[in-house]
């Protein structure tokens, strides 16, 4: 490709970044007065489990949630806008449209679905319907997400015909029939991942800046442009989330906001063949889940704590941390993880 085209594809990006983040801010006032008026507020569950986590977040209850809305909605306004330029009017406006079907039909659709049923668990929450004060059962969350991440597999197998995956500094490893569940386990893990990342204000969107960030520069090596335009658009709304998101935030992004963003890296990572740097991406979300996980298993097998409270976020919340310290300190740990993530992606790029 040529220096003028590459250059193109830069300010392609730049611009639908610049644009879905302008977008978002001018949208942001009017779906802020629709969860106002509508008392779409975060319910915090009264959970004699998790005593710490209730001391520490009761005055947050009454937050709108769904703020996640302005995320993916601007995201697939700004998707459907250029595409319905790119078919009416043609010529410069298709330059700029991004719906393709190798690169971000499938990415959009995970990010539509794992949105409306996020939507919906919200909803349920705040109008205290479904299981312990409202929203979806974790197995119903889990089989609807398992569900949405088995279209998808079937898609990569079958349609885009993946079979196997990039193993760093070995080279291709051959799945065969294990890569659709491969596949299913790492959408499932982002999605929880990032869901329970999302428990103080900013947190999520700035870890999930960071992976994005990352994906993005893997997506221009690669030249894969479509995706690179749709991965500067979903940043660029949340840059605009992020603003209203920080302490003291305005809105949270809710389940709507979290799963979508988290099923949306995650099938990135499997686009651009790079899951196995998502340790380095996501890194702040692989160390929520462990230490969700040790947390239960500990409180199974001894019968006691290993952490104040869960996921590791609230821990040093209890210990005292402010929520800024623990949100900025977690976002600089992200930056260096992702950092070295791709830094190491270059150096098997080289080696190679």
């Amino acid at each position: 490709m040529s220096d003028f085209s590459l250059a193109f594809q830069l300010i392609r990006g730049i611009f639908l970044g610049l644009f879905s983040c302008v977008l978002a801010f001018v949208l942001t006032p009017l779906w802020t007065k629709v969860l106002y008026k509508y008392h779409l507020g975060k319910q915090i569950r009264q959970d004699a489990n998790a005593p710490v986590f209730m001391s520490l977040h009761q005055k947050k209850a009454g937050t709108p949630t769904m703020g996640g809305v302005l995320m993916w909605g601007t995201t697939l306004l700004v998707t459907l806008i250029f595409f319905l330029l790119s078919k009416t009017l043609n010529g410069f406006w298709s330059q700029i449209n991004f719906v393709s079907r190798s690169q971000t039909w499938l990415v959009l659709a995970a990010l539509t679905g794992a949105a409306l049923v996020g939507l919906i668990d919200d909803l349920l929450g705040v109008f205290h319907i479904g299981s312990k004060g409202g929203g979806l059962r974790v197995r119903d969350k889990i089989i609807i997400y398992t569900l949405i991440a088995l279209i998808g597999a079937w898609w990569f197998w079958c349609k885009l015909e993946y079979n196997s995956i990039t193993v760093p500094f070995l080279g291709q490893v051959t799945l065969g029939y294990w890569y659709p569940l491969y596949f299913i386990f790492i959408l499932v893990a982002t999605t929880f991942s990032m869901n329970e990342t999302d428990g103080l204000d900013g947190l999520a969107a700035g870890v999930s800046l960071v992976g994005f960030i990352c994906l993005l520069v893997v997506a221009f090596v690669k030249g894969k442009y479509d995706l690179v335009a749709f991965l500067a658009t979903l940043i660029g709304t949340i840059i605009a989330f992020l603003w209203f998101n920080i302490y003291p935030a305005r809105f949270f992004m809710g389940d709507t906001g979290a799963m979508a963003l988290g099923i949306t890296l995650g099938v990135v990572a499997m686009l651009t063949d790079t899951s196995l740097y998502l340790p380095f991406f996501g890194f702040i979300l692989v160390i929520e889940s462990f230490s969700v996980i040790i947390q239960t298993l500990s409180k199974k097998i001894r019968h006691k704590k290993v952490f104040l409270s869960t996921p590791i976020h609230h821990h040093f919340e209890a210990k005292g941390w402010p929520e800024t310290k623990v949100t900025m300190r977690f976002w600089i740990l992200a930056v260096l993880a992702g950092g070295l993530g791709l830094a190491l992606y270059f150096l098997d790029l080289f080696l190679v």
